[in-house]
C-alpha cells in the first residue's frame, strides 16, 4: 500500500469540478469539491458516516441541524453522522474545499463536473466497496 500524498491545498484550489474523488480507503475517502457562487451541496443526511470539511478558498456557510457556521479559507467543520447538513457558497467567487468521509460515500475515482451531473448519476455512483489500491 502506498496511501495518498500530495499538496492538498494546491489540489483543492486547482480543482474546478463539483466533485472529484482523489482517494478511497476501506474506512476513509478524500474528495475535492468546488461550489460556484450561489451554489450549494444540497441538504442531506448521512446516517452511517461522519464528514469533515476543510475550506481553502472562498466564502460560505455550513448548516448542521439548527446551526449555521460561516466558513472561509482555513475553516474546518465536522458533521456527525445523522445530522442534516448543507454547504452553501455565499461569496462572489468559487468556494473550494475538500472533504473526508468515514466510511467512503462515492465510488473511487468519480469526477462530476457539475452538481446537475452529480444529481443525475447519484445512485449509480454510491461507494461499492472498491478502494484506490
Amino acid at each position: 500500500m502506498k496511501g495518498y500524498h500530495d499538496d492538498i491545498e494546491q489540489q483543492t484550489t486547482g480543482n474546478s469540478d463539483f466533485r472529484r474523488v482523489l482517494y478511497t480507503g476501506n474506512h476513509l475517502q478524500l474528495v475535492l469539491m468546488t461550489l460556484q457562487p450561489g451554489g450549494e451541496i444540497g441538504s442531506e443526511v448521512h446516517e452511517d458516516r461522519d464528514q469533515f470539511f476543510r475550506f481553502e478558498e472562498g466564502k460560505g456557510q455550513v448548516d448542521i441541524d439548527d446551526n449555521t457556521y460561516d466558513v472561509v479559507d482555513g475553516s474546518g467543520v465536522i458533521v456527525p453522522a445523522g445530522s442534516r447538513h448543507n454547504v452553501r457558497n455565499i461569496g462572489d467567487g468559487p468556494l473550494k474545499l475538500y472533504t473526508l468521509y468515514g466510511p467512503p460515500e462515492h465510488k473511487d475515482g468519480i469526477v462530476q463536473s457539475t452538481k446537475a451531473e452529480a444529481e443525475a448519476r447519484h445512485h449509480d455512483e454510491e461507494w461499492d466497496g472498491e478502494t484506490t489500491e
